[in-house]
């Protein structure tokens, strides 16, 4: 007869211990911590974003009613005070260097499908907006009514993984950020015209990374030369504008496509891969946008626990790592599920005690009581 702890325990069990414990230990996240753990802060967060939970008060009362189904967790059931102390004061850094390994793991653990055959990494880049209220969050002020925070992402396409995110304050533009950031020569990136600017593009260009993005309507160039293709012309150019030419000094290229009486041009530095290639990848820029709806309509990212920095940045990072969890699992199911239908059913059935990937596979039939029995309230399962 098998044996199996709840699906939330399940859950967790796919992020190794030993890396969450590694990352504590480099980050110093326990150093002055007296009886709350991190673990312990981290399975109340999970819970928060995975549970729906809105408060303190529904995190801690809620873990605390299912107190006999988390005993293979081995965690302290915080008290409010406990976990808001824990969230303003132990280093948000923590979350961001789990979520960094929690990457690594899905991209060695998955078998991640892209829908172009050129073996070049294709990364989207793009932030979006939450707003706050300016009275109760001081610090990120935006403008003088409103306040403000970015969350500046890379979407990898192999399995439309978020492999990097910076938070910021509502000030900071995306091509600030962007500047900042660096990726190995060869990888792709997409981007929409917020980010033109020719001094960065020449820096990529001579780093070796490709990028696509839309041309701006005001951007003067020459035409170096020219060749029709179907629905369109494949353009060599070269820049005429007075600073951007300085900055840029280079060869672009151009590709314009008419379909359905509309026109669109991309500006690329690419020479390599096909028109029709070009025009598929900037359309498939549009999945961090359903990133973003996704992430902000089913997570809690939009309000907020604590008011202070670190207790925002904690809560965010913890979603991030959630959703990553969740398309993990998305991703191993041979079942076609939505994002939004999987976190639903999965809500409903946190703390039942069956097989994770069983139920993933047949969420809607009833197992076999012969065939599985719970895990002993002793505990079965180890962490080490």
């Amino acid at each position: 007869m098998k044996r199996f702890c709840s699906i939330l325990n399940q859950l967790l069990q796919i992020f190794p211990r030993t890396e969450f414990e590694t990352a504590v230990r480099e980050t110093k996240a326990e150093r002055h911590a007296r009886g709350f753990r991190s673990w312990d802060q981290f399975v109340a967060m999970m819970f928060c974003h995975l549970a729906d939970a809105n408060s303190l008060r529904e995190i801690c009362g809620g873990l605390a009613s299912c107190e006999g189904r988390l005993s293979q967790l081995g965690i302290q059931i915080p008290a409010k005070s406990t976990l808001a102390y824990a969230n303003g004061h132990r280093d948000w850094r923590l979350y961001e260097r789990v979520f960094q390994s929690l990457y690594e793991f899905c991209v060695k653990n998955l078998d991640r499908k892209t829908k172009f055959k050129f073996k070049n990494p294709l990364l989207s880049i793009d932030s979006t907006h939450i707003g706050l209220c300016s009275e109760m969050f001081p610090w990120a002020t935006y403008s003088r009514q409103k306040g403000a925070l970015k969350l500046h992402f890379t979407l990898d396409h192999a399995g439309y993984l978020p492999s990097a995110m910076v938070i910021t304050t509502g000030k900071y533009s995306e091509l600030i950020v962007a500047r900042r950031q660096s990726w190995q020569a060869g990888t792709i990136l997409l981007f929409d015209r917020g980010f033109i600017d020719f001094s960065w593009f020449h820096r990529l260009s001579q780093q070796g990374v490709g990028f696509i993005t839309r041309v701006k309507a005001d951007m003067r160039y020459e035409i170096v030369e020219s060749r029709k293709i179907e629905s369109g012309t494949d353009e060599t150019v070269r820049l005429t504008g007075r600073s951007s030419r300085k900055k840029h000094p280079g060869l672009l290229r151009v590709v314009t496509l008419e379909k359905d009486g509309q026109r669109f041009q991309f500006l690329t530095n690419n020479t390599t891969l096909a028109a029709s290639t070009i025009a598929a990848a900037y359309k498939d820029r549009w999945e961090i946008e359903n990133f973003f709806r996704f992430l902000k309509q089913n997570l809690k990212i939009k309000s907020f626990l604590s008011t202070s920095p670190n207790a925002v940045w904690t809560q965010i990072w913890t979603a991030v790592i959630a959703m990553l969890l969740l398309r993990y699992i998305q991703l191993k199911s041979k079942v076609n599920w939505g994002f939004s239908n999987l976190l639903y059913f999965l809500r409903m059935n946190l703390f039942v005690y069956r097989d994770l990937w069983e139920w993933l596979e047949r969420p809607f039939i009833p197992p076999d009581p012969l065939q599985q029995q719970p895990v002993p309230v002793q505990g079965v399962i180890s962490w080490n």
